[in-house]
């Protein structure tokens, strides 16, 4: 596999999609980047500096203040907006709950798409979020939907949280996740859909590695067509 390919890796909240990408990206040498991560860093500075998650043209004047920053580490990688790390405080309950807000705004998504694409432009990467088939990346190269049931991607972080030690209630979780599905699907701009030529990957009974292998079968595929 020389060709450095871009994958596009899409679906719902808890899908496995950072596991997998980042799991992938290590094996096959490429670089992993978390646009869910970009799009958390906005929302924490948001809810820091007092500015409305709605409030589209502010959160983009925001944005332009801001350096964001991904940096691969031993320890996987680090977020950083200038000088402040905020890869865990990234991940509170307080920021997921409300990072579909964020997301949904036109002038956000405008302002972090440069960012996206220029991070992706030469390829040998490994791309996770929910519109980056779509919207993001639409001419990848590979380009995979996956999903979960609620009751299993509600599991996997519940499991996520508790090694990390963050508080978590399985049952919330549940409720969480399924609500963010709906905002994710429902919002007018880039809402979370699978791509026309995507290929749907349904994970509730595969292993990470069952993951990764079919992923790398997948491009097998494309790099020998």
């Amino acid at each position: 596999m020389n060709k450095p390919l871009q994958i596009a890796l899409d679906g719902p909240a808890g899908a496995g999609k950072s596991t997998i990408a980042k799991t992938l990206a290590k094996k096959l040498g490429y670089v992993y980047i978390d646009t869910g991560a970009i799009y958390r860093a906005v929302t924490y500075r948001a809810l820091q500096d007092g500015v409305g998650l709605e409030d589209g043209p502010m959160l983009a004047e925001m944005i332009d203040k801001m350096d964001l920053r991904l940096v691969p580490s031993e320890n996987g990688q680090r977020v950083y907006d200038g000088t402040e790390e905020v890869t865990d405080v990234i991940r509170t309950s307080e920021v997921t709950n409300n990072v579909s807000f964020v997301a949904r705004q036109p002038e956000v998504r405008a302002a972090l798409m440069d960012l996206q694409r220029d991070l992706a432009s030469k390829g040998g990467i490994v791309m996770d979020g929910r519109d980056i088939g779509t919207h993001v990346l639409p001419g990848a190269d590979l380009k995979v939907f996956m999903t979960a049931t609620v009751e299993e991607r509600a599991r996997r972080r519940h499991e996520e949280n508790v090694s990390k030690g963050l508080p978590s209630d399985l049952e919330q979780l549940q409720l969480e996740i399924a609500l963010r599905d709906k905002r994710d699907s429902e919002r007018e701009v880039a809402p979370l859909r699978q791509a026309d030529d995507a290929h749907y990957l349904d994970t509730t009974e595969l292993s990470i590695d069952g993951v990764v292998e079919a992923i790398e079968h997948l491009m097998k595929q494309v790099i020998e067509r």
